[in-house]
């Protein structure tokens, strides 16, 4: 009797086993990027599976194995060929790649980063900083390359500004930097910031400048496309970069392929997941205001945004005017000294929400707003989101 009570056990077991979906993930594990992506999917599939996973480490290039039996794919798909060996396994495919594919892959559902909203976030983060000359370094053959860099000359030029342009592989080597890529920053006009499209051109980039003499970010600042904490931080100067929600990316990529494999409809447009912010390093660490009347109010603010400041405190601090004041901000920024009070204090806010583990309370204290309600209020006018939607955002919840 207890004999086989057990073997109709051991059966149930291995059918509740069967029966959950077994999902395939080819996603680099070698990048910051990937690991993202995967954690994203990881998290949906325990909250929501539980799926059998199974993570091919080198991603895409492992394709599937002959005879791979399985209910769906995540993948990062950059060729049509790869696209179509996916298809013929006849199983619902999910695309995290930002590379627009033609024929039948593209009608592959995609979820991927939004290259242009980057674009501009990064343009946005150089002219707070006061800079007047730009360039961009990236493979320019690549759709999504050239979305992500003409964003960040379009607000340029509405700005009055120009951007020159370095074409420049994914993965130049450290140690034998391209003679163009040096010849390149020292024509440059200084000072210059330089967003790339991603972090190891970056390196690359601040590599160069240590070889031409430049100093960075007095004479470069440089701003990668993308993060990864763990290289952009053996840099040196560190470099900052674009946070990319890559968990929000999986966890959404996970979601579409859910109710693909339940029959139910998706999007028939590509999910564009926006960027969590960015993460601001030594390598853009500068202020270049040539009025030395608001650049002493532009430091105040920054190291006082978090006190309960008014526009009268810098008025104290710094001896000029209130209108005098408030036209300078006006015309190099755009914006009022209120203003810049709100959004270093929001910026904070922000950092604090995507990196810590603070309650609400405690985030707007931090970062110098009376109240979890003002910082609620202020958030959902300015960005759409309240303070907890903004983490589990920025954290791929």
């Amino acid at each position: 009797m207890g004999r086989g009570s057990d073997g109709r056990d051991e059966r149930a077991r291995k059918g509740a086993v069967a029966s959950f979906p077994r999902v395939t993930v080819l996603v680099s594990t070698a990048t910051g990027w990937g690991r993202g992506i995967i954690k994203g999917i990881s998290a949906f599939a325990h909250q929501h599976g539980p799926w059998l996973l199974q993570v091919e480490p080198e991603g895409e290039r492992c394709l599937l194995p002959s005879g791979w039996r399985g209910d769906g794919v995540i993948a990062r798909l950059s060729t049509p060929k790869t696209a179509e060996s996916l298809l013929r396994a006849g199983v619902p495919i999910v695309n995290v790649s930002s590379i627009a594919l033609t024929g039948r892959a593209a009608g592959v559902p995609r979820v991927c980063s939004d290259v242009a909203a980057g674009g501009t976030l990064a343009a946005r983060h150089f002219l707070d900083r006061g800079f007047k000359h730009f360039g961009y370094v990236g493979l320019q053959k690549m759709s999504y390359v050239r979305e992500h860099r003409e964003a960040f000359a379009k607000l340029l030029g509405e700005k009055g500004c120009s951007c020159q342009v370095l074409a420049l592989g994914d993965r130049p080597e450290v140690a034998d930097i391209p003679a163009a890529l040096i010849d390149w920053l020292q024509k440059l006009p200084k000072p210059v910031g330089v967003l790339t499209w991603n972090n190891s051109q970056g390196r690359a980039v601040i590599h160069a400048c240590r070889l031409a003499g430049l100093l960075v970010p007095e004479d470069v600042a440089v701003l990668s496309g993308n993060d990864d904490p763990l290289l952009c931080e053996c840099c040196l100067p560190q470099l900052s970069a674009i946070a990319v929600a890559t968990e929000k990316i999986g966890e959404t990529a996970a979601e579409l392929l859910e109710r693909l494999m339940q029959g139910k409809s998706i999007p028939s447009t590509p999910v564009l997941v926006p960027p969590i912010g960015i993460i601001a390093r030594q390598s853009t660490d500068a202020l270049l205001i040539q009025n030395p009347a608001l650049l002493q109010a532009l430091g105040f603010i920054r190291e006082h945004a978090t006190e309960p400041i008014q526009v009268d405190d810098i008025l104290r601090a710094v001896p000029i005017a209130r209108r005098s004041l408030e036209r300078f901000f006006q015309e190099s920024l755009g914006r009022s000294p209120a203003d810049e009070i709100r959004r270093v204090r929001l910026e904070r806010a922000k950092h604090l929400l995507a990196t810590t583990d603070l309650p609400i309370p405690k985030v707007a204290q931090a970062s110098g707003f009376g109240t979890g309600e003002y910082l609620a209020t202020l958030m959902r006018r300015t960005i759409g989101m309240t303070p907890l939607k903004y983490r589990a955002a920025a954290r791929g919840h």
